[in-house]
């Protein structure tokens, strides 16, 4: 199973995730200048911090608007990304957050876990209801994909639904989290945790214990480090034995290079030093906690 496939990864290179959200206006200027065409500059750009990253990073996540922003041309590099990425034996993530029924759902399944947008696991939003995440799960089951859906997310809208109060002072996202974390129990891997994972935001590390012990085989998805307030020693509570999540971090790496003099030389060599330095800084925290 491919959740088996990222405990391995996590295990053996780290936590990190690097996020593939690749606008034009992040090629350096000699590399735009270079390739004018959108797709062929998206795609090499992203090529360059793959091979950088890849000996460095557990897995990358592509999130599929970059692209979508620019028509067909930018579709095309998504594409050009993912099997690039597949040919490497890299674990991917279609960050496309899908959240729609039936038929409709069964379409974005076949879309995007076969085909030219084949990925290993896509996120979905879980807010219309369970039935919405249905369609995918044979796909779990037949062909060893994974898929991680919205628990609690780090933006600041997150309080306007996901923590809406319920009975005994749980909020919306614990039942979110109650409800995937039984559903999941269906799908695990032999290291224990679910191919039916979850994005759970790092800011609120005083509920991450708490959180950890509630979804006991959800392996999450983990954004909010650095410019969103996460830190190291936070995300590090909300992993088991070390394990149990990856970080997404995009522009931190894709754009690393910008905060070094003459970074746009060798802005890959950035992304893989940002990488390094990220990967190690949650592994010391981890280490420091004893977990």
């Amino acid at each position: 199973m491919i959740i088996d496939k990222l405990f391995d990864a996590v295990a053996a290179k780290g936590h990190v995730c690097v996020g593939l959200d690749t606008d034009y206006s992040y090629l350096p200027a000699s590399m735009a200048s270079r390739y004018p065409d959108i797709a062929e500059g998206l795609f090499q750009f992203n090529k360059a911090i793959i091979d950088a990253t890849i000996d460095v990073a557990a897995c990358y996540k592509v999130q599929i608007a970059y692209y979508e922003s620019f028509g067909i041309p930018g579709l095309v590099a998504y594409q050009r990304t993912l099997q690039y990425l597949r040919a490497l034996k890299a674990i991917t993530i279609a960050d496309i957050k899908r959240g729609d029924i039936a038929k409709t759902a069964e379409m974005y399944a076949k879309a995007h876990f076969t085909g030219d947008f084949e990925a290993d696991f896509i996120t979905l939003s879980p807010y219309m209801g369970l039935d919405s995440l249905s369609p995918y799960l044979p796909y779990l089951k037949e062909k060893g994909k994974g898929v991680f859906v919205l628990i609690r997310t780090s933006n600041e809208g997150a309080k306007d639904i996901e923590y809406l109060p319920l009975e005994g002072g749980r909020r919306v996202y614990h039942a979110v989290g109650e409800k995937l974390n039984a559903m999941g129990k269906e799908f695990l891997g032999h290291c224990g945790y679910s191919a039916i994972g979850g994005v759970m935001g790092c800011t609120h590390a005083d509920e991450a214990a708490e959180i950890r012990s509630l979804l006991d085989t959800t392996f999450f998805l983990i954004p909010g480090y650095g410019a969103q307030g996460g830190k190291a020693e936070d995300i590090a509570k909300y992993l088991k034995h070390g394990n149990g999540g990856v970080v997404n971090s995009s522009r931190g790496i894709l754009l690393a290079y910008r905060k070094q003099e003459h970074g746009e030389e060798d802005f890959a060599g950035c992304a893989r030093a940002e990488t390094i330095r990220m990967r190690d800084d949650i592994l010391n925290a981890v280490r420091a906690q004893g977990l």
